[in-house]
Formats: C-alpha cells, structure tokens, sequence
C-alpha cells in the first residue's frame, strides 16, 4: 500500500470528531493522516465567519505543519473549503478528494446547489435563530443526514450537532484558480446519500456537482451524509485510499 498524507476536512453541522473512525483506519493502514479544526466550529463559540476565515485556517495548518503531497479531503460543506484552500497551497497539494462533497461554480455560493424550497426553509430557520445560524430540525436531519442508520444512532449524532454558521452559505466565492488547477481529483460518492434531495437533474452530488471537476476519478459505495462515515470507518478509509493512490 502506497502511504499517503492525508488531510480531512469535515462538513457543516460537524467536528473533527466526525473523522475519528475513519482517521484511526486510515492510521492503522499506514497513512499519515491530519484533521485541523476550523473557526466557528467545535471549541470556538464565535458563529460570526467568514468562509474565507475558515479557508484561511485550514491553508495555515497545512503550511505550520510543513505538509507536502497532501491528499485533501473534503465531505460536505468542506469539499468548498477543499476548493478554496487548494488556491493558496496548490504546491502542496497530491489531489483533491470530494465525499459526498460541495463543488461550487466560480462566482457561485453554497445556497445554489439547493432548491429554492429549501433555501427558504433554511432561510426562515436563521431569521428564528437570532444570531444567524442553521439548525436543522431532528426530523429533517434523521432523515437526510442518517436516512440508513438506526434512531437511536441518528439520535445519537444529532446530540452531537451545534448551530451551523449561516454567512458562509451565502457568500460567493471567487475559484477561477482552482478551476485553472493542474492538482488530480475524485469524487467519492455515497449511493443512499438524501441531504440535497435526489430526483432533480439541476442538483444532487454526482453527476451534477462532480461533473464540473472535469476530468475526476469516480469510486462509489452504498452510505448516507453522515452515519456511513462515522459508523462505518473501514469501509470509508477504503475508498478514501482507492480515491487517493496513484
């Protein structure tokens, strides 16, 4: 097996907790493996960020601790952060891997890849939160986000969840360098995955989203958004390393 330097970016409504099984596989299959922690999420109480505060973060972390070759991963919201991040470190960069991840359209913001239906819904749950933030009710998050694991693990998880900084879902972003980037991709896609609603040809995580990476390697296993990644690491390490070799 190839070793590798791996750096995990988690998603919204998580920490770097949600990385643990997978890291720890990832560990004992011989890779080197990071999780930096970015502003407005786990111990950092402060919701008023920036994406461009969280993309500066996580390019700090990979240039103070001197990585190289680094295969950067991204889940979610953090497949943004992977697109951003990849334009201040691109000489530092192995390839890029998206699960189940955001890959935004230069000029375009994360709200984009939503139907306007949701959009609203997500617009009034931040006007009810009173410091501009997203929570998503249990019922919608048990069945979009752990749509394949048990209630009492959904249950579990959902205690986990903290109030999503909303601006970052609003905010457009400027890629045309990481549309320009030499760096190889994949995208790993989560077959069961409902977070953005399936069915509609205009959103969705694969084809729709991953197609724009160009040329990208594809590799596919049967999951959710969240409970696969956090309850099945083995098999999620796996594929990250399929994704991410030579």
């Amino acid at each position: 097996m190839q070793p590798l330097t791996f750096v995990l970016i988690h998603g919204a409504w998580a920490d770097t907790s949600f990385w643990a099984p997978v890291a720890a596989e990832l560990t004992k299959m011989g890779h080197t493996v990071y999780v930096p922690e970015y502003p407005g999420h786990g111990a950092d109480p402060n919701t008023n960020v920036s994406h461009s505060t969280m993309t500066k973060s996580i390019a700090d972390f990979i240039i103070q601790h001197n990585l190289h070759d680094v295969i950067l991963v991204g889940h979610s919201f953090g497949g943004s952060l992977v697109q951003t991040v990849s334009q201040l470190v691109p000489d530092r960069l192995k390839r890029l891997v998206f699960l189940n991840a955001f890959v935004i359209q230069d000029g375009g913001m994360l709200a984009d890849e939503f139907p306007p239906a949701v959009v609203e819904q997500f617009r009034q749950l931040i006007a009810s939160s009173g410091n501009n933030t997203l929570m998503l009710p249990f019922p919608l998050f048990r069945e979009t986000f752990t749509n394949l694991a048990s209630l009492s693990d959904a249950q579990r998880i959902y205690k986990g969840v903290k109030p999503e900084p909303a601006r970052p879902f609003f905010e457009k972003l400027n890629l045309k360098k990481f549309y320009a980037l030499p760096v190889p991709k994949s995208y790993v896609h989560l077959l069961e995955d409902t977070a953005i609603p399936l069915g509609d040809p205009r959103y969705g995580w694969h084809p729709h989203m991953s197609s724009r990476l160009g040329l990208y390697r594809l590799i596919q296993l049967h999951g959710d958004h969240m409970s696969t990644t956090m309850f099945d690491g083995e098999l999620v390490a796996r594929k990250l390393y399929e994704a991410a070799r030579d």
